[in-house]
Order: structure tokens, then sequence, then C-alpha cells
């Protein structure tokens, strides 16, 4: 489902960008209290209960791995209980999860917690991003898509630091409780408000409108999987990710010797900034680019950086490898929607999106233990690194490979 192309896109009074505002702030509150802040849960959990770091770290990869199970069949829950129940429940159960963060006291709550927290990204999550943009925009869809993400980065830029400043004058719990409310008062009025299928259409199974007006049938997940397409999309965003998250995980930790503790928080800070103007500057020509050739050349750009990284020692260029890393870190999830929506058409999109985001999800969560580990049977991260140079150079390579022509399952 693809908005009308006689619309003007370009247009402010244009409804879709509310949809895009209501975007942001979903992805701003589901990135920032679901990814980036669980590092504050980490320390002040174990600060407060005394428990052992291994106990909340497992509960992240729990809430990971449920996450990657969760996202498969956001497809149906589109089709079963409508768009804007599915994010209001996402919502409920984000907003559920961290009121129980502030105030548990066992360790299976812990666990609840973070299974809510699954819950949440499937119903505020980069699909349900993906997919409600999809529908309102044609031509500047990667710049929809561009922006509504940067909410992801703002999250880390700005709610982490604000809970971890709120936390240090009135305590965690009030601060996670605070948080919460905020997020209710802002996400809730613009969900209500703003979210909707374009014209009033809906995501029915099994099938919905496509561009030409007829009934689009919707693709299996059994089909998806047979589809070459599909996978030489997914196959080397997952690559590109695995090393991404190995790289980010480990960044403060490599640096710190070569530079100290507050150049690496810096470079911390450069790469997020560098993320945000990353997104922008694609937003504004993805649309007129190929996006397998865009995200190639993002891909490369990592390797070189990665590259450099490990052959100097001076401060400067140490920063200025970061900053070239983080100009393409947001993009690595720009990139799938837009090639599943040119290749596998708008009847595949959400099932593509929701297979794809799994299989991503899980490959990408075992990067930070894959560098860890090569990192303490060499000793230091040299080896660790040059393979995640390799990995993204195998990637950019993958993801050039168009198998019959980027025919679509569907028309779009």
């Amino acid at each position: 489902m693809i908005a009308a192309t006689s619309v003007d896109e370009s247009s402010l009074s244009y409804r879709g960008w509310r949809v895009v505002l209501a975007c942001f702030l979903m992805a701003f509150f589901m990135f920032g209290f679901g990814l980036y802040g669980q590092g504050v849960y980490l320390a002040e959990l174990q600060r407060a209960h005394g428990w052992p770091g291994t106990l909340v770290s497992t509960a992240s990869t729990f809430s990971f791995l449920l996450t990657s199970v969760l996202v498969i069949f956001t497809d149906d829950l589109l089709a079963r209980i409508g768009l804007r129940a599915l994010i209001l429940c996402g919502l409920s159960a984000l907003g559920a999860s961290t009121v129980l963060l502030a105030l548990m006291q066992t360790p299976w709550q812990l666990y609840l917690a973070y299974a809510l927290m699954s819950v949440g990204w499937t119903g505020m999550g980069t699909v349900v991003i993906a997919t409600v943009l999809n529908s309102w925009f044609d031509r500047r869809r990667g710049l929809a898509l561009s922006l509504a993400f940067n909410g992801a980065t703002c999250g880390g830029i700005i709610l982490v630091p604000l809970l971890l400043s709120l936390t240090g004058r009135i305590g965690f719990r009030s601060a996670m409780l605070a948080a919460t409310i905020v997020m209710v008062v802002l996400v809730l009025p613009v969900v209500l408000g703003f979210i909707a299928w374009p014209g009033g259409a809906s995501l029915a199974s099994p099938g919905r409108s496509s561009g030409a007006g007829t009934a689009a049938p919707a693709q299996s997940r059994k089909a998806l999987l047979a589809n070459a397409a599909f996978w030489t999309m997914v196959l080397p965003i997952a690559i590109a990710l695995l090393a991404q998250m190995g790289f980010i995980i480990h960044q403060v930790t490599f640096l710190e010797p070569l530079i100290g503790r507050a150049n690496a928080g810096l470079a911390v800070t450069i790469m997020a900034a560098m993320a945000v103007v990353g997104r922008l500057s694609l937003g504004l020509f993805v649309d007129r680019l190929d996006p397998r050739l865009a995200c190639a050349a993002s891909m490369t750009s990592q390797a070189a950086a990665l590259f450099v990284l490990l052959q100097s020692t001076n401060p400067t260029v140490l920063l200025a490898c970061c900053a070239v890393y983080g100009f393409s870190i947001g993009n690595m999830i720009t990139f799938p929607p837009l090639i599943i929506q040119r290749e596998l058409g708008s009847a595949a999109f959400a099932a593509a999106m929701g297979l794809g985001t799994s299989i991503s999800g899980v490959v990408s969560a075992f990067g930070p233990g894959i560098v860890g580990l090569v990192r303490s049977f060499t000793g230091n991260y040299t080896t660790a690194f040059a393979m995640c140079v390799l990995l993204d150079l195998v990637a950019a390579g993958i993801v050039l490979w168009r198998p019959g022509g980027g025919a679509k399952l569907a028309a779009s």
C-alpha cells in the first residue's frame, strides 16, 4: 500500500509528515529505553540490589532474542488487531516495563520487565515504523524513514544522559517513573491523532491494496525464505550489523588505553552525532539513489574507517575514524525497507521486514560476544576489528548481487 503518486509528498501540509513525527517519538523512546538505556539499568540495578552483572546482561540477551522471535509475526498482528492497537499495546508494554524496572525487588521481575520490553519492540520498533511510513510515502520514502529513525539515535543522545542526570538528583526509581510519564504524555496523543493507514485503508489478510488499486496477495514467510533477492538483502545487513554491534560495544575498551577515558567518551558522542548527520544527509538524496549501491558504499566506508583506526594511535585520527564510522551507523536500518519496497513489493513488505529484522537481530546479537572472544584469544583488538573489516567488505559484495534482476514477489 503506497501513498498515491498524485499527492505532493514534499508539502509540509501532507499528513504523512505528521506520521513521521509520531514515528520519530516512538523510535526516540523505544530505542532510548529499550536499547541505549540498558547500560543505565545494568549499573543501577547492580547498585540497588547487589545483583551480579551477568544476571542483568543475560536478561538483556533474553530480551533481544525474544524480540527477534516476536517481530516475525508483526504482519499477522497488524492484520488481526490493526495498526493503532498494535502500537498502543507496544506503548503500554514499554511503559509497564520501565515502571517495573523502577519498582522491582526480585530477579524474576527483571525478566518479566525485559519480556514486556520485547512486546514494546514489536509494537513500536523498526518493523512497524518502516511499514507505516512505506504506506504513506513513495517519492520521499527515504527521507521519511531517515527522519523517523533519527529518533532512535536521539533517544541515545538525549534520553540516556537525562536519565543519568535525574538519577543523580532524585534517584533511579523516581527518574524512571518521571521519564515514563513524559513518554506517555508525548507519544499517546500523536499515536491517537496521527497514526493511521492512508485513506482509512487497513492491512488485512490475506491481501491488501496495491498501488494499482487491486488486491495484492500477502506473501508467506516460506515464499520469502525461498527468494534470493530477500537473502541478498538480509544476509549482508545481518553481517554488517554483527560487525557494527561488535565495534560499538567494544569501542570504549579499545580506545581508552590509547586516548584516555574522556576522549573515548568524546569518540562515542561524535559517532552518535554523526549517525544523525548521516541519516539526514542520506535522506535528502537516497530516493534518487540505488539503495543497494548506497548500502554497499556505507559498508565499505565502515570497513575503511576501521582499517585506518587499526593503523593509528593519533587521537585526532582516531576521532575522525569514529566520525566516519558513525556516519553510516544509522543507515543500516534505513536501507532494508527501501530495498524491500523496490524489489519485493508492498504486499510482501510487512512480512519481509519482520522476518528480515528477526534474522539480522539474532545474527547481530552475537557480534559483541564474537569480538570479545577473538580479543581474549589474541590478547588485543587487532584481529577482532580486522575481522569486522572483512565482514563489512563481504557484506558489501553480497548486497550488490541482484538475483533474477530484482524481480518483485508482488506488484507494488
